[in-house]
């Protein structure tokens, strides 16, 4: 059998604090992602990531804090995306702890960056996120019909996004997160046509993300070609839980840590 499919919930940070609410009851402080990534590393998490939505420049070194003392304290793999703009950008994160860092828009404006933060760095370090959607009415066609966006979906770029994920892996990533943004939020289950799509035209691993909503959801994922499966609400309001969502994936024959 291969790789065990990992299992990564998403939080959203904004200044050092956790964004999106949580209702997990054995937490001091909902807003604090050292305490939530404590919590998820001991409910059997296999990663974690950090997305970084502050806008402002002066939330970066809070954001450093958090990840300092998540190292510390938690010893599954960290990924941490946003705002990253340069090789300099990495290499503080990593220097903080962080095991993987994940880049979007800054790869869209300057492709050239996930080469050079691959080499400098290793593929292993490098996520490549791509915010993909079915091209709008009146939209620019794409080839497979899919684009790339920015701004948390709002903003069409006219890149296909089978093309980009291709592209991505010729520069040199480790791994591509796949976040759907016709899927995102609405708790309908994964993107399973584009995951495929995807899969199809990579080998690198594929961490699907976008509709998570029931355990039923994650299996049809893997079995689309999925090597990791992300969620963040549903885990944050306590929906589901790591274990329920493994044991599930176990039941439907699918090799989990």
């Amino acid at each position: 059998m291969g790789v065990a499919v990992r299992v990564i919930p998403c939080l959203d940070v904004d200044a050092g604090r956790v964004v999106k609410g949580v209702n997990f009851t054995d937490l001091r402080d909902a807003g604090d992602p050292v305490e939530m990534a404590r919590v998820y590393d001991a409910e059997g998490a296999d990663e974690l990531t950090f997305l970084d939505v502050t806008a402002s420049s002066g939330g970066r070194a809070t954001m450093l804090d958090v990840v300092r003392r998540t190292a510390e304290q938690v010893f599954i793999p960290l990924t941490v995306g946003g705002g990253i703009r340069t090789t300099d950008d990495v290499d503080t994160l990593l220097r903080a702890g962080a095991d993987k860092v994940s880049i979007n828009t800054a790869a869209i404006l300057r492709p050239e960056l996930l080469r050079e933060a691959s080499r400098r760095f290793g593929a292993q370090c490098i996520v490549l996120s791509v915010d993909a959607r079915t091209v709008p009415e009146g939209g620019k066609p794409t080839p497979s019909g899919w684009e790339v966006t920015t701004h948390g979906g709002r903003r069409g770029t006219g890149i296909d996004a089978l093309e980009w994920a291709q592209r991505g892996q010729e520069l040199g990533v480790g791994e591509i997160l796949l976040n759907s943004m016709d899927a995102d939020g609405t708790q309908a289950g994964f993107d399973l046509k584009m995951i495929s799509a995807v899969r199809a035209v990579v080998d690198i691993p594929v961490i699907a993300s976008g509709g998570a909503g029931a355990v039923e959801h994650f299996p049809p994922a893997v079995a689309a070609g999925a090597d990791a499966v992300l969620a963040a609400s549903v885990f944050h309001f306590g929906q589901l839980r790591i274990k329920d969502v493994k044991d599930g994936l176990r039941a439907a024959g699918v090799e989990v840590r």
